[in-house]
């Protein structure tokens, strides 16, 4: 490998890069066939201006596996020359971060009393709407700080579902625990807004509502969603210091107590897969564990994220099955063919190792080790045209087939109790 294409492919965040501007960015895809072909990302990736997306760290990248990332617009065409040289084809998936990241607020507001909900919120908008919707329905919703975030941000849980006296079996379903995921916060909200919407109305939602409750965590990384409005939209992980090490924060998904930092994480400060000093240093992963832990009768865990467009299961850390494979990948294929019945949307689905690679420290393989057997992983719109930036304008499509696939699984659930 010439010395040439990688000049200045060092590790210097720039103040520029920082503050998050994007022009002349672009997002490539490509698939490596070869060890020249991975040789040559490694290379790459030690360039700060290069953001894996998918799959979201250079350890992750193995042979035959679809890679899209992130080039900074000053080393793009240099980057281009160097997969041309090697023969590695690629496809340019996004030729203009910038002008796509202003498109993604390509929504008009129409309803100028009411919160919308096919648009991308700022946490304080959030903040104040999971006080609105709380006070407003005080029979269906119920409001908890279950901790504080690393720069002292509430972590809310909201409880929805007819208050009966007793303690009914619960779905926990959360939301925004990567920060750059913005589509995933808002179908959390639309599903709030869907369940006190059609509670009365809807048949089949007042039985789940009747008969079973769902805690919902509308933004568990709060701090950096906050920082992805704020300073760098494609930020990933927590806001925690790291002590020894100039780089910030943790990857929440790979710092659960799950085979920790085992397997596909990194002990790297600096990656975007970094597993944290040990398993639940996060604040925001302690908070949400803790939670879990004292709450009696969570039967279905359901965590949400993107883009990919998948519907997976434990286990990530490792290829075995689970036990009762059979019946989570009957519900997976059930759960997509309902999702897909709206809008056409195709969506994968298996064991997370197989389907994606192998990652420890999930929260999903955690919950299901503790003893919640229905526990899946949404990776909502879309493949790649947008990827972190799906705009406004499919807020709502990807929300309503999402539902379907929910409502299919909490149905299940309330129908096979254990």
């Amino acid at each position: 490998m010439e010395a040439l294409l990688f000049l200045g492919f060092v590790a210097i965040i720039s103040g520029e890069a920082a503050v998050g501007k994007y022009a002349g960015d672009k997002v490539l895809r490509l698939k490596p066939e070869n060890e020249q072909h991975l040789q040559f990302i490694r290379d790459v990736s030690r360039s700060a201006e290069v953001d894996f997306w998918q799959p979201h760290s250079v350890e992750l990248v193995t042979t035959n596996r679809s890679v899209d990332f992130r080039v900074g617009a000053g080393w793009a065409s240099e980057v281009q020359a160097g997969l041309k040289k090697i023969g590695l084809k690629y496809d340019i998936l996004i030729e203009n971060v910038q002008n796509l990241m202003e498109k993604q607020f390509d929504r008009n507001k129409t309803d100028s009393t009411g919160y919308d909900y096919e648009k991308y919120h700022r946490w304080d908008e959030i903040e104040s709407w999971i006080a609105k919707i709380t006070l407003e329905n005080p029979k269906l919703v119920s409001r908890f700080e279950i901790g504080h975030s690393y720069e002292q941000r509430s972590i809310y849980l909201l409880r929805v579902g007819k208050r009966t006296g007793f303690t009914k079996p619960a779905i926990f379903l959360d939301c925004g625990i990567h920060a750059r995921e913005w589509i995933s916060p808002a179908f959390c909200q639309w599903f709030v807004k869907e369940a006190v919407r059609n509670y009365g109305s809807d048949s089949a939602m007042t039985t789940l509502l009747n008969k079973l409750d769902f805690l919902v965590v509308p933004v568990i990384n709060v701090d950096g969603y906050v920082y992805s409005w704020a300073r760098d939209r494609f930020w990933r992980k927590t806001r925690s210091r790291n002590p020894g090490s100039r780089c910030v924060g943790t990857d929440p998904n790979r710092n659960f107590d799950a085979k920790w930092c085992s397997i596909g994480a990194s002990r790297d400060p600096c990656d975007d897969i970094y597993c944290g000093s040990h398993a639940e240093s996060e604040k925001e992963v302690k908070a949400v564990a803790g939670f879990i832990r004292q709450y009696c009768g969570i039967k279905a865990y359901l965590t949400i994220h993107s883009y990919s467009q998948m519907c997976l299961f434990p286990y990530s850390y490792t290829y075995l099955l689970t036990p009762n494979y059979k019946e989570l990948d009957t519900m997976a294929s059930n759960a997509v063919k309902a999702l897909s019945s709206l809008h056409g949307t195709q969506y994968e689905y298996g064991p997370a190792a197989i389907i994606i690679y192998p990652s420890a420290g999930g929260s999903d393989d955690w919950a299901y080790d503790l003893g919640i057997k229905y526990s899946f992983t949404f990776e909502l719109r879309d493949t790649g045209t947008y990827g972190f930036l799906l705009p406004e304008s499919q807020i709502k499509p990807t929300c309503e087939e999402t539902m379907l696939a929910i409502n299919y699984i909490a149905t299940y659930v309330l129908n096979h109790p254990y």
